[in-house]
């Protein structure tokens, strides 16, 4: 298969539909619908149910929707990543969310320029979820990822800090003045829904929630009334003025994970994860 293929698979996958595919494509749709075509006949399977009004993928489709991204975010990588070692400069790029595991990271960084032979660390300070991409296609050498939201598959990982959950809510809310509260409690609010994230694609799933793309913007739109956030509990220590949080006893723990590609071969990058596993 040609990564040309697989770029045209990838987003007639994601939009679930030819003809903004084909607009996110900047082509004809009658050559991508073809070249779908073509690629089902030479894999002998068929990747997508048509109907008069919709498209759907087959099992066969969903499995090669994740093989691909990851093929494409590999072969983005090495690109990006030869063209790094071309300027001769050594370093290492760590994404990590902004707003989160800000303590941890300081730590971090201030006790890994104390090692021998250590380099420059450019942090790349960036959405919720942008991290793991970033990663994968060869932005970043290394990230802090946060498991169960962040997917690991595919790449090495050492567990660095597990943590619960508390609930953002706006200052003065009455289950602000509740010790703990539970999952359900924060889920019921009608007048406070949870926000919605941007998906790998860029584009924002359904829901009543409103779209936030960051913390800084989530905590702004809390703090006017217009939603509720569960996040984990290292966030307390960075809240502005006009959210509180409140412990939540029945959410799934999260666990800070240091991530790097199985294939990394740097010295610097091993000396980093040495001394992020010591902390």
């Amino acid at each position: 298969m040609e990564t040309r293929e697989l770029r045209y698979f990838v987003a007639v996958a994601e939009e679930l539909h030819f003809g903004r595919a084909a607009q996110r494509l900047g082509m004809a749709q009658p050559p991508l619908s073809r070249a779908i075509q073509q690629l089902e006949r030479r894999l002998g399977v068929t990747l997508l149910d048509r109907t008069n009004r919709t498209i759907s993928l087959t099992e066969p489709g969903s499995v090669l929707l994740r093989e691909a991204r990851a093929a494409l975010d590999a072969v983005a990588a090495a690109e990006r990543r030869t063209r790094r070692a071309a300027t001769g400069r050594p370093g290492l790029v760590l994404a990590t969310k902004a707003g989160a595991a800000g303590e941890l990271l300081s730590k971090l960084l201030d006790a890994y320029a104390a090692e021998p032979g250590s380099v420059t660390v450019d942090v790349l300070l960036c959405g919720i979820g942008e991290q793991e991409k970033l990663l994968r296609d060869g932005r970043a050498d290394v990230a802090l990822l946060h498991r169960p939201f962040d997917s690991t598959v595919g790449l090495d990982t050492e567990d660095l800090h597990t943590e619960g959950q508390v609930a953002i809510l706006p200052a003065g809310h009455p289950l602000t003045m509740r010790p703990h509260l539970r999952t359900a409690d924060v889920t019921a609010l009608p007048d406070l829904p949870l926000p919605r994230w941007p998906g790998r694609n860029g584009t924002y799933p359904d829901g009543p929630g409103p779209e936030a793309h960051d913390t800084t913007q989530l905590y702004q739109l809390i703090a006017l009334g217009r939603a509720a956030a569960i996040l984990p509990e290292s966030t307390r220590a960075t809240l502005p003025p006009g959210v509180a949080a409140v412990p939540i006893l029945d959410s799934p723990s999260v666990t800070t994970v240091i991530a790097w590609p199985p294939h990394a071969r740097s010295h610097a990058l091993a000396t980093l994860i040495q001394t992020a596993t010591r902390l």
